[in-house]
């Protein structure tokens, strides 16, 4: 069913984070190598679909507005409306970037998941860290949810996958978003020139802050799985 996205504007302020964009892109690139055919879940404006298709990888996209999903077609990239429009075990890898979060039922979505993936396919998450850190813009964009690692891990296990590893992302935005959260826009607003300050002097930083703080502490949460085999 076609669905508006809730802050269209804040997509476009996000392209602006070139670094932050660029690791997500070749972390995607990275563990779907090898895949015959992938999926990008919630894909947007087609930010990271697009550069995968580009680079030959056999991409698709799910995206439930429609004004996204011609920007995706546009690009030569296939898009569905939704995962029903898909067919099970269609796919060797699945990808989400700051998705299931706006899901209510999140678990119904990974189960979905696991019957679109072939035997032994992969899994990709990342998502918003740590309801501390759930401020006025996580409503603006319609999070229901922000995730803290165990509970994601026992949540992905239980759709049927095994995870393989689990570690925060961007440690240096756990404090910065803390202040956002007090000292920030009210109204969920992000501005330009922070995105691309922060993007170009802080994130590279921070990713290395991360080697250490990986496990505890982090803006974000990168998970990847494997479809368990049936009854396991």
């Amino acid at each position: 069913m076609d669905r508006a996205f809730e802050a269209p504007d804040l997509i476009e302020v996000m392209d602006e984070a070139v670094r932050y964009n660029r690791f997500l892109i070749e972390s995607v690139a990275a563990w779907s190598r090898g895949a015959a055919r992938i999926l990008d879940f919630g894909a947007g404006n087609g930010r990271f679909c697009a550069v995968l298709h580009e680079r030959g990888v056999a991409v698709e996209a799910v995206e439930p507005d429609p004004g996204l999903r011609r920007r995706i077609a546009e690009h030569g990239v296939r898009a569905h409306e939704s995962l029903q429009a898909v067919g099970p075990e269609s796919f060797d890898g699945i990808y989400s970037i700051n998705v299931i979060e706006h899901i209510e039922e999140d678990a119904a979505v990974l189960a979905a998941f696991r019957k679109r993936l072939r035997p032994g396919g992969r899994l990709f998450l990342y998502v918003p860290a740590f309801p501390l850190l759930f401020t006025s813009n996580d409503v603006r964009v319609g999070h229901v949810r922000r995730y803290k690692r165990g509970p994601l891990v026992r949540l992905v296990r239980a759709a049927g996958f095994e995870v393989e590893s689990a570690r925060y992302v961007d440690s240096i935005g756990f404090p910065a978003t803390l202040c956002y959260r007090f000292l920030g826009s009210k109204q969920g607003d992000l501005d330009v020139r922070a995105v691309r300050l922060y993007d170009g002097l802080v994130f590279p930083v921070s990713r290395l802050l991360d080697r250490l703080l990986g496990r505890v502490l982090g803006k974000n949460l990168l998970l990847r799985a494997t479809r368990a085999p049936a009854g396991g």
